[in-house]
């Protein structure tokens, strides 16, 4: 029984280390308002008949998307100054293992790198998507990156579990829409070997 509260002690602690840290972090910026904003706005468009209509909810969305790619990359500017030590995510929720075994951990400050240049990417629309199609990247791309945050905070199931509660989002469904840039470079590094530097 000791050794239980011990580790729901250790837990609790760390989780609220990692949480205090990223919401000092995310302070400044306006991100989860604005992900919300676009995330309703999005689910508006797709469910109006009147094409003239849905056109005009796409282009009001455009400065907000454009707000979000710029607070996003500077968050993962702000975010890559921190110490390796404070920026690791545990692959699992154990207290104590990223010390006996680094390669338990990745390094989130590169995670969140990833997720600020797919934003970006679905954001310049390089690719021409139509706007729906651009909609549901950016989507799969916030709620990747929401996950990782979440993930960073507590762990990956209640991350994973978080995503499908608010958005009736499953993690591997998030995985498949974001691009094939962030989906590869995502994996390197949440099933890589070894944690950054």
């Amino acid at each position: 029984m000791l050794g239980a509260a011990a580790l729901h002690w250790g837990n609790t602690h760390s989780r609220r280390q990692r949480t205090a840290l990223l919401a000092e972090q995310l302070r400044p910026f306006q991100i989860e308002k604005r992900m919300q904003q676009l995330t309703e706005a999005y689910m508006r468009a797709l469910g109006e008949p009147d094409p003239e209509r849905q056109s005009q909810i796409w282009q009001i969305q455009e400065p907000v998307e454009q707000q979000l790619s710029g607070e996003f990359r500077d968050l993962a500017l702000s975010f890559a100054k921190l110490p390796a030590t404070e920026a690791r995510t545990q692959k699992l929720a154990l207290p104590g293992l990223d010390k006996v075994l680094p390669q338990s951990t990745f390094d989130t400050r590169r995670v969140l790198q990833i997720h600020a240049d797919g934003i970006a990417r679905a954001v310049r629309n390089e690719a021409g998507r139509s706007p729906k199609d651009k909609a549901f990247l950016l989507m799969a791309e916030m709620f990747l990156m929401q996950h990782s945050c979440h993930w960073f905070c507590r762990s990956k199931t209640i991350a994973s579990a978080r995503m499908l509660a608010q958005h009736q989002t499953r993690h591997e469904q998030a995985l498949a829409g974001v691009s094939p840039e962030t989906r590869k470079a995502y994996l390197a590094i949440t099933n890589g070997p070894a944690v950054g530097t």
